[in-house]
């Protein structure tokens, strides 16, 4: 899909708030929410135009990106954690994640668009936007951050549980994952609920 370039940056001239989350597939670890409020200071400079879906961007670039975008916005994340996910369901974690990453915003009256399909209702001025990430310049920020954060604590995690080699597949259900998981048993991370067909304990 091809940005529209006009469309994906009016988010800073309007001064909207982006939301978007990461994790809720993996077999471990949170779902993270991010939502960010850019500074039109940001259009000053080049990397702005690098800014895209968080999965079409490397890693590396990722990092960078990250770095950049928290220098010139406001952001704040949301975490809801494994034991809430398996606690309250996938779903309903999610809404919780996005709900805490938007409590600090909770004072601003600016328009709100949250990647994906409407799951709840936050405020009249918030916008539901199917391929999100693709569209508005703040929610595919949001993106960028929520994955670089997830990432980086789904790869500290791999320092206390070695044998599931999480940095690489960042909790995701990899097929060295799954054989891991059948071998050594889960984690207090893993999503027990995620995990019902593949071991019972």
């Amino acid at each position: 899909m091809l940005i529209n370039k006009k469309i994906f940056f009016e988010d800073i001239k309007n001064n909207i708030i982006g939301v978007d989350e990461v994790g809720r597939g993996a077999l471990c670890g949170p779902v993270v929410s991010c939502s960010v409020l850019l500074k039109k200071e940001i259009l000053k400079f080049d990397l702005v135009n690098q800014i895209d879906d968080s999965k079409k961007i490397s890693e590396k670039k990722r990092i960078i990106l990250s770095n950049f975008i928290k220098k010139y916005s406001n952001f704040h994340f949301g975490i809801a954690s494994n034991l809430e996910i398996d606690e309250i369901n996938i779903l309903k974690a999610t809404i919780l994640s996005m709900k805490r990453s938007l409590k600090n915003f909770c004072n601003h009256k600016n328009e709100i668009k949250i990647d994906g399909q409407k799951i709840f209702h936050h405020n009249d001025n918030t916008f539901f936007i199917k391929k999100g990430d693709q569209k508005s310049i703040s929610i595919a920020s949001a993106s960028i951050l929520a994955k670089t954060f997830r990432d980086k604590l789904i790869c500290n995690y791999e320092k206390e549980f070695p044998e599931y080699d999480l940095c690489s597949n960042k909790g995701y259900g990899t097929k060295k994952h799954f054989k891991a998981i059948k071998h050594y048993g889960l984690t207090p991370i893993h999503r027990k609920s995620f995990l019902r067909k593949f071991f019972i304990q």
